[in-house]
């Protein structure tokens, strides 16, 4: 700095009134003021301001890429989706950071202590239940696909096959387990009480014609049950996962009426935010209807 005609004083008193501004800009800022407090010629005064403009270049630049979005989800199919939009994404100026989870709660803690700004994974009652037994509040952005819950087994072909007194693994989160027994209800196999909700346990089985015993496991692990069980009630994701597809391998299917709807969820006030708009327009674009109807082949079905 000291080589230049205006010395250090030109720089400093630059930085001082534009401390606001990248420091690279600041630097060709001063040698465009030294170059007229100096005199310098044209040719000298039209290098300094492309230095300028290429800094300033630079720095929009990075602006213009400072958006992040910190989005969890579970890894089939939601982190699927989510890495497939990311290019596009990156061309709008939003870098998105995908981290998957396997357990559904660490999802919404993280989100709720600002680990996450966002997370892909629940249904609707799922988070309404959340909420409740919580005493948080998170926002929609928007549904994006239906995963339909599955009966799958490795022993038997039909439902009516499976003998009295066998063993059947259910999911044990809070809804989700409620959801397979009125997955298995809508079968036959057993009967609920009356009134009986989504929040729903064995403990609610009003009939149990088969005598079948329930085996309550994290989602995640219930694939694993299959080879020691009669059949399992299986998330999609964890089926597809696992290598299985609810529309080929299930023995039976959770009827389309299902009102669990997978939804991108941020935090109340975030989903009005421009980056978030811009999720919300990728992750329901044509495209990614495409994707996911020619990935999942009926596994998983868009509802946008």
């Amino acid at each position: 700095l000291q080589e230049w005609p205006c010395g250090r004083r030109g720089l400093w008193w630059f930085y001082l009134h534009n401390s606001f501004i990248n420091y690279n800009i600041t630097v060709a800022a001063c040698q465009l003021f030294c170059a007229y407090v100096n005199n310098f010629s044209l040719k000298s005064f039209a290098g300094a301001a492309a230095a300028g403009v290429l800094a300033f270049t630079a720095f929009s630049s990075a602006a213009a890429a400072a958006d992040v979005i910190r989005i969890g989800a579970t890894p089939v199919p939601h982190a699927d989706i989510l890495n497939f939009i990311k290019p596009k994404l990156e061309k709008e100026g939003i870098e998105l950071k995908v981290t998957e989870f396997t357990d559904f709660v660490q999802l919404n803690l993280a989100l709720n202590n600002k680990d996450l700004d966002a997370n892909y994974f629940q249904s609707t009652p799922y988070l309404e239940t959340y909420e409740k037994q919580y005493g948080v509040k998170f926002a929609t952005l928007v549904g994006v696909h239906l995963e339909p819950m599955a009966v799958y087994s490795k022993k038997y072909k039909s439902l009516s096959e499976i003998p009295e007194g066998s063993r059947i693994a259910l999911p044990s989160y809070p809804t989700t387990e409620g959801r397979a027994l009125k997955v298995l209800e809508s079968t036959g196999l057993i009967k609920l009480r009356e009134g009986a909700s989504l929040l729903s346990t064995v403990r609610d089985i009003a009939e149990n014609p088969k005598k079948l015993t329930f085996y309550e496991l994290e989602a995640a692990q219930v694939p694993l049950a299959l080879n020691d069980v009669a059949a399992a009630v299986i998330n999609a994701n964890f089926a597809l996962q696992a290598g299985l597809s609810p529309i080929k391998d299930s023995i039976a299917i959770e009827p389309s009426s299902s009102p669990f709807v997978n939804i991108v969820v941020v935090r109340p006030g975030d989903e009005t935010k421009p980056a978030f708009q811009k999720l919300k327009a990728a992750i329901t674009s044509p495209e990614v209807k495409k994707f996911i109807e020619e990935k999942y082949k009926g596994g998983v079905i868009p509802t946008f």
